[in-house]
């Protein structure tokens, strides 16, 4: 098993490996495409995503700037829009369901590093999968944490920090992030 299926596999990995290494360097060009796009070639700018994010629908936005560690652990579904300067750490996989808004400065980090000390010196790390329902609505700079699912049609209020799930059709406020209401 290679450093990438062991990441996959939500194993310690080691972050510094070939694999690893190649696949980084890759989202580093294809970002660099991204941003360096002239804002009227929109071709340009969506090849870039296309190659960084397989199977991305033409109904999706990502606003620029953005970031993410790999890219081919990010799942979009169709009419999802993520607006600027957001970072999605995908190691773990990031699925996030048709419809749903990402607002601005928002961080979803699946990457999860050793407690003991002496082990986080070491260039190894795991990842838990985010995922995120349809129509849902993230609002600016919340953050989700490793190993977090949002049901489908629920609010996350500006500035939350999500660590645990959140229930379908919920208003989610605060710092960890709990329901405030049920919106059905």
């Amino acid at each position: 098993m290679n450093e990438l299926d062991k990441m996959r596999a939500g194993e310690f990995y080691d972050i510094s490996a070939p694999e690893n290494m190649e696949c980084i360097r890759r989202r580093s060009r294809l970002l660099q495409r991204f941003h360096r796009a002239d804002a009227d070639d929109e071709a340009a700018r969506r090849a870039a995503l296309e190659e960084l994010i397989p199977g991305i629908p033409a109904s999706t936005v990502i606003v620029p700037p953005f970031h993410c560690d790999y890219g081919m652990q990010i799942r979009l579904g169709e009419a999802v829009v993520v607006n600027a300067d957001c970072i999605f750490l995908d190691g773990g996989g990031i699925t996030v369901g048709d419809h749903t808004l990402i607002g601005p400065g928002c961080r979803l980090l699946t990457p999860i590093h050793p407690t003991d000390y002496l082990e986080r010196r070491k260039p190894i790390e795991r990842a838990a999968p985010i995922e995120i329902g349809a129509d849902c609505w993230l609002g600016g700079g919340v953050t989700v944490c490793p190993g977090v699912r949002i049901g489908d049609r629920s609010i996350i209020g500006a500035g939350s920090v999500v660590v645990h799930d959140i229930p379908s059709d919920s208003l989610a406020v605060g710092n960890p992030a709990v329901v405030k209401r049920k919106l059905r």
